[in-house]
């Protein structure tokens, strides 16, 4: 096989006509620099003006997309790979196993109740909504098992509303009670009640609708209107907020933070001293910089926290359960160098000469699982994971047990359930689950170290058909670098065909993610946003320095945070890179607080009301940073119309923007979906998303994907 010549990598079509776009927006002082935003219009989806506009684009999107090869084998491809069903790890309460499922060939997972051995649906939300637009957002059982609380919301708006179903009927007994969003549902004992976050309604929230929340306390049978308050009154609008119960109801914990920051406050009630309709809530946590989570367990034993104060990598610590002061926790299991804490669970069964802590670290992003002393935090025992994966959230019985179940995942592997014993000592598939599916194969994944500008050493993850750079492929990168989130290895069904054609498909675990524990984020947050972007640029720099990557053939990928870190990187480096694919990004920071969730992020990225913020906002927004006359790359803007977290007018603007300035001969495209927004989705659109960026990078980089090789 051979590679042509760069000049010959990528096609050189006419360029397209675009619509036209009015440059008719305003011109702002702000903080004593004039700010141009001349496409302010398209922020406005009802104009008449932007629906034409974006109807106009529409066609154009159409049009380019009949020009890539292979797009409809390629979605093929997709469903083949998505299409495969799949489970989650159950939760088990009373003797029943909870589960979310999706059976092969299934548009959406239902929720399912593993019983006597023996599976069955509980809820459908296709039979909810046919059209497949309804997805389930969340669910919470009782702690006996016998009732569950769901929440469901439509067009992918993330506005859920919650019911509660009979375990053993799936009948609704109580609902629906609306304006909560991923609701966390704390369950008091003989499901007669629960606490949960709701939205004030608009006419109590003036200038914040959708973002004043309070905790509530919900008794069965009585409508949602009758509710008990208790907590949130008088806090900031722009506060999240959760809420837990043990199991034997005798302790409430809620938690505050502001927006995504890094840091929590706690309270904490004794609900058998004040009632859980008045709980005497008393600080725990409080002006702490640091992220804390407590596991509650029945009893009156210590409480048991994963936290970040004093460990910015992450420590487990028992607390006394009326401690006050942070000064009074005990580490238990102290942060390891190299390595981020990313959960517990408590095994104390009677079959168990000690209780134990299983704990979930990541060194480099790579999942590691050890077993250690409840007691003392002594180590015991390493578990020997499949793979250089990711283990998720882990989940043990609410009463004393022996087992713990999680799901397993890495790049070429999609997710599997597993179920450990403690006693055995034995980690095997779960039962409840379809049988495990093979890694992909023809696909090799390496980790590589790369280093900043400024030296910092950056991991990067590269799948490749050899597993080392024989040769200069068409290459994709991809990233995200924000909210502390980690790039760890997951399923990725958009690599596998490409890197089976001959591509190379590469994640960069850049600063502002969580790869390394807090520091790592707090290094590429707010004022050191840059470096977010120069470990981006290192990265790239690293593939085509490295022969990974064939010149005028590399293409970035971005989603959400993501989307702004592709952006930056195209006008940062435009002729870096010969196409750029950003979805439900976020590309106007002068304005972001203005639209979706933007207010809430204000801690990762800082306000446009602070001049020196706004300066620094302003030097990399990307829509701001388009010049007129610039050789921009192909470049696809991907945006989804129910999206509440992530404005699409981000898209509309840079699109516009785009279209206007640049002089390359690749197209500037953006695609519209409808009846989906920033999370959950049915199968079969999920296979029409990744196969529409691919076929787009694959036309642009020259890859076959249906022959396999380059151009």
């Amino acid at each position: 096989m051979t590679v042509s010549p760069p000049s010959d990598a990528r096609p050189s079509p006419a360029r397209p006509a675009y619509p036209a776009a009015a440059r008719s927006g305003p011109v702002e002082i702000v903080h004593g620099q004039p700010v141009a935003d001349p496409y302010r219009w398209l922020e406005d989806p009802r104009d008449p003006a932007t629906a034409e506009w974006s109807a106009a684009q529409d066609r154009l999107y159409a049009g380019e997309e009949a020009r890539w090869p292979g797009r409809e084998v390629l979605r093929g491809r997709m469903a083949a790979l998505l299409g495969g069903g799949g489970t989650g790890p159950p939760v088990v309460r009373g003797g029943r196993e909870f589960h979310l499922c999706r059976e092969p060939g299934r548009e959406l997972a239902v929720l399912a109740v593993r019983e006597g051995g023996r599976t069955r649906v509980l809820f459908d939300p296709l039979e909810a909504d046919p059209s497949g637009t309804t997805v389930l957002d969340a669910w919470e059982p009782s702690w006996e098992g016998g009732l569950v609380a769901v929440q469901l919301s439509s067009g992918g708006t993330e506005h859920s509303v919650l019911r509660v179903l009979d375990a053993v009927t799936g009948e609704v007994v109580d609902g629906p009670v609306d304006r909560v969003r991923r609701s966390p549902v704390a369950w008091l004992p003989g499901g007669r009640a629960f606490y949960y976050v709701r939205r004030l309604p608009p006419e109590q929230a003036p200038g914040g609708a959708g973002r004043h929340r309070r905790v509530y306390l919900h008794e069965i049978g009585t409508p949602a209107g009758r509710d008990t308050e208790i907590f949130g009154a008088g806090r900031p609008e722009t506060q999240y907020y959760t809420v837990a119960t043990s199991p034997d109801g005798r302790f409430l914990v809620i938690g505050a933070s502001e927006g995504t920051a890094p840091r929590t406050d706690l309270w904490t009630a004794d609900l058998t001293v004040s009632g859980p309709d008045r709980p005497a809530l008393r600080r725990f946590q409080h002006g702490t910089d640091a992220r804390t989570a407590v596991r509650l367990r029945p009893g009156d034993g210590p409480l048991l926290l994963r936290t970040t104060a004093g460990a910015p990598r992450g420590r487990i610590a028992a607390a006394p359960r009326d401690a006050t002061d942070p000064g009074l926790w005990r580490t238990l299991v102290g942060e390891q160098p190299g390595t981020a804490l990313q959960d517990f669970a408590v095994l104390d069964g009677p079959a168990l000469e000690r209780p134990l802590l299983v704990v979930v670290r990541t060194r480099h992003a790579v999942g590691e699982m050890t077993l250690h002393d409840a007691l003392t935090g002594a180590r015991t025992r390493t578990v020997p994971l499949p793979g250089r994966g990711t283990v998720t959230r882990l989940i043990s019985r609410q009463e004393p047990g022996h087992e713990a179940w999680f799901a397993y995942t890495d790049h070429i592997t999609p997710t599997t359930v597993l179920h450990y014993d403690a006693v055995s000592g034995q980690l095997r598939p779960w039962p409840g689950g379809p049988p495990a599916v093979a890694p992909a194969e023809g696909v090799s994944v390496t980790q590589e170290v790369v280093r900043s500008l400024d030296g910092t050493e950056v991991r990067m993850f590269v799948m490749s058909p050899e597993g080392r750079p024989d040769r200069p492929r068409p290459a994709v990168l991809t990233g995200y670098g924000g909210f502390g989130a980690s790039m760890t290895p997951g399923f990725t069904p958009q690599a596998v065909p490409w890197v089976r054609a001959g591509g190379v498909y590469a994640v960069a675990c850049v600063r502002g993610g969580g790869e390394e524990g807090e520091e790592w984020h707090r290094a590429g947050r707010r004022e050191h946003k840059h470096n977010t972007f120069d470990d981006f640029d290192a990265a790239a720099d690293h593939l085509l320095r490295a022969g990974w990557a064939a010149p005028g053939r590399l293409g970035v990928l971005g989603s959400s945070n993501g989307g702004l870190l592709a952006a930056a990187a195209l006008t940062r480096r435009p002729r870096t890179y010969a196409a750029v694919v950003c979805a439900a990004p976020l590309l106007d920071m002068v304005r972001y607080e203005l639209s979706g969730m933007g207010a809430s992020w204000r801690d990762e990225y800082g306000s446009a009301a602070d001049p020196a913020e706004f300066a620094r906002l302003l030097a990399y927004s990307p829509y701001h940073r388009v010049r007129e006359g610039e050789r921009y790359p192909a470049v696809l803007l991907a945006v989804f119309d129910g999206d509440t977290r992530v404005d699409p007018a981000h898209a509309r603007k840079m699109c516009a923007a785009l279209q206007w300035a640049g002089t390359g001969d690749g197209p500037v495209v953006l695609r519209t979906e409808s009846g989906v927004g920033h999370g959950a989705r049915g199968a079969s659109r999920s296979a029409a998303l990744y196969a529409d960026i691919m076929a787009f990078f694959a036309h642009h980089l020259g890859l076959h994907l249906t022959t396999g090789g380059p151009r």
